[in-house]
C-alpha cells in the first residue's frame, strides 16, 4: 500500500470522526432542549440493560455447580429483571428513581474524592481532585435537594452536557489528527 492511499484513508477516518463529533454535539443540545425525552430515553436504555443483565444471571446460574452459587445468581437475576421491568412499565417513576440514585452516587463520589484529595495533599495536582470532589458533592446535594420535584430535567440535562463535552473533545482530537495527517 502506498503512502498516498494511507493518507487518503486517514483523511476519510478523521472526516467521519468530525461528523460523528458534530452529531454528538447536536444530540447533546437536543437533549438539553428536551430533557424529559432524553431522561426517558436514558431510563429505557438502563431498563433494557437491567433486563439483559437479569437474563445473563439466569444463564450463568444454570452453569454454576454449587447450590449456593445457583441461588445467588437466580436471586440477582430476579432483582435485575424486576427492576428492569419496573423501569420499562413505569418510565416516569423510573426516572424519579434513577435521579435519586444519581444524587446518592454523586454525593458518595464527591465524598470519596475529597477524602482522596486530602490523602494526596502534599502531592502536585491534589487541588484539582479537591475541586472535582467539591463540584461533584455540590451536584449530588443539589440534585437531592430538588428531588423529586425537578427530576424530569436532571438526567436529560446532565446527559446532554456530557454529550456536548464528549463531542467537543472528540472534535478537537479529530481536528488535531486531521492537521497531523495534512502536515505529513
Amino acid at each position: 500500500m502506498n503512502a498516498s492511499a494511507v493518507m487518503t484513508g486517514e483523511k476519510k477516518i478523521t472526516g467521519w470522526s468530525i461528523v460523528i463529533s458534530v452529531l454528538l454535539i447536536l444530540a447533546g443540545i437536543l437533549a438539553i432542549g428536551l430533557p424529559m425525552v432524553a431522561g426517558l430515553a436514558v431510563n429505557i436504555v438502563v431498563a433494557w440493560l437491567l433486563v439483559f443483565s437479569g437474563a445473563a444471571h439466569f444463564v450463568y446460574g444454570w452453569h454454576v455447580r454449587s447450590i449456593g452459587g445457583v441461588i445467588w445468581q437466580v436471586l440477582l437475576g430476579v432483582a435485575y429483571l424486576a427492576i428492569g421491568i419496573y423501569l420499562l412499565m413505569r418510565p416516569v417513576q423510573g426516572l424519579v428513581t434513577l435521579t435519586l440514585a444519581l444524587a446518592v452516587y454523586l454525593f458518595a463520589e464527591g465524598l470519596l474524592e475529597l477524602i482522596m484529595a486530602f490523602a494526596l495533599r502534599p502531592r502536585q495536582g491534589w487541588g484539582w481532585l479537591l475541586i472535582d470532589g467539591l463540584v461533584t458533592l455540590a451536584l449530588g446535594i443539589m440534585i437531592w435537594r430538588l428531588w423529586p420535584w425537578h427530576t424530569e430535567w436532571v438526567i436529560g440535562t446532565l446527559v446532554g452536557i456530557s454529550m456536548i463535552f464528549s463531542g467537543v473533545t472528540r472534535l478537537m482530537l479529530s481536528l488535531g489528527a486531521r492537521n497531523l495527517v495534512t502536515a505529513s
